[in-house]
């Protein structure tokens, strides 16, 4: 069991990772999309056709991912597209991080949207490019808007890590399943599991509280 919880932890923390990466290119792509295609569509740029190619190949991304259930994706990564791999938690935190990835695009989107276009426009007066302004002053305040948020999806990307038996990973839940086939015992490993993914997730939700009370002192 402890075997399987390292490799929960393991496949978390670099599908957290992956998941952050990718829903940072892809916020990018939508956002300077969104804001900027009426002033490249009018100057007919080239920019405008590979910017545009980008953001729907995003927007395409994002539907198949979220409307496909996390399981049915793991299995295609395994069994069709990484069917010669021997590497189970390298494919399964490819899985998730793509997965997450998807959310974390659509909660960074929300983030920068969510802020004024006075910002953007002060930026702008001041001598910034669009991507000085974002990384100035856009980024900082996005950050510290969706920090919570991207927290919670964490704690969401723990907990469906433990499918991940389904690929033959010995995780936290298929090793309290072995267990159970070993004992024919169903109720202590099941219980244990439940127990180790309830005081992580405790574990998690706290700091997100410390997190969110720091925030709400820094704004007063």
């Amino acid at each position: 069991m402890l075997g399987g919880l390292g490799n929960t932890l393991k496949i978390t923390f670099f599908a957290a990772l992956l998941g952050v990466a990718i829903g940072i290119v892809i916020a990018a792509v939508r956002t300077t999309y969104d804001n900027n295609k009426e002033n490249m569509k009018h100057s007919k740029s080239i920019g405008y056709y590979v910017l545009g190619f980008f953001n729907a190949i995003s927007k395409i991304y994002l539907t198949v991912i979220r409307g496909t259930p996390v399981v049915v994706q793991l299995l295609i990564i395994y069994f069709i597209i990484f069917a010669s791999s021997t590497n189970d938690i390298m494919i399964a935190t490819l899985a998730f991080g793509i997965n997450s990835g998807a959310y974390v695009a659509e909660i960074l989107r929300g983030g920068i949207m969510s802020i004024d276009k006075g910002q953007f426009e002060a930026g702008r007066s001041i001598g910034f490019n669009y991507v000085q302004t974002m990384y100035y002053i856009i980024i900082p305040q996005v950050l510290k808007n969706v920090l919570p948020t991207l927290l919670n999806e964490f704690i969401a990307l723990l907990k469906e890590t433990s499918v991940a038996g389904y690929v033959g990973v010995m995780d936290l839940t298929r090793a309290g399943n072995a267990i159970r086939g070993a004992t024919f015992s169903a109720f202590m490993p099941l219980i244990a599991v439940a127990l180790i993914y309830l005081a992580i997730v405790l574990v998690l939700t706290k700091i997100v509280g410390v997190i969110e009370r720091r925030l709400r002192k820094s704004e007063r």
